[in-house]
C-alpha cells in the first residue's frame, strides 16, 4: 500500500515535526540511516545486520528512503547483479538527527536485561 505523501508543512505549528517523521518514522528508517553513516553498503550486508527485518520489508523501506532522496542506490552491469546503497548529502544531513535519537535512547531507553537504568530509577 502506497503512503500518503505529506506536502503541505505549514498546516499547524507541529507540522514539519509530522512531516519529518512521515519521512523517517518508523521501526526501520532510522536504523537503516544509522548503518548507512557508516558507508556504502550492500543490500545483503543490510540484512545479516538486521537478521529481524524481512527482504520484502527492507526492500520497501529501500524505495522509500530512495524516493524520497535520502539514499541513492547504485546498480553495476555485472552478474551477479551488484546493487550498492549510500546516503545522498539529504540523508547525511540526518546524520545529527540520528545521532541524538541514539542518544536519547541510551539515556532513557531500558532495553530487557538491562539491570542498570533500573537501579536509577529506584535511587
Amino acid at each position: 500500500m502506497p503512503r500518503t505523501r505529506h506536502n503541505m508543512h505549514d498546516c499547524s505549528p507541529g507540522c514539519p515535526v509530522e512531516a519529518t517523521l512521515a519521512l523517517i518514522g518508523g521501526k526501520w528508517k532510522g536504523v537503516l540511516l544509522w548503518h548507512l553513516l557508516e558507508g556504502t553498503m550492500r543490500f545483503n550486508e543490510m540484512r545479516r545486520r538486521l537478521p529481524n527485518l524481512t527482504q520484502r520489508m527492507l526492500t520497501n523501506q529501500l524505495r522509500e528512503l530512495e524516493a524520497d532522496g535520502f539514499i541513492i542506490r547504485t546498480v553495476y552491469p555485472v552478474v551477479p547483479p551488484k546493487v550498492e546503497y549510500s546516503l545522498t548529502e539529504r540523508g547525511r544531513s540526518l546524520a545529527p538527527v540520528i545521532h541524538a535519537l541514539r542518544a536519547w535512547g541510551q539515556a532513557n531507553v531500558q532495553l530487557p536485561g538491562d539491570k542498570t537504568a533500573a537501579s536509577d530509577e529506584a535511587a
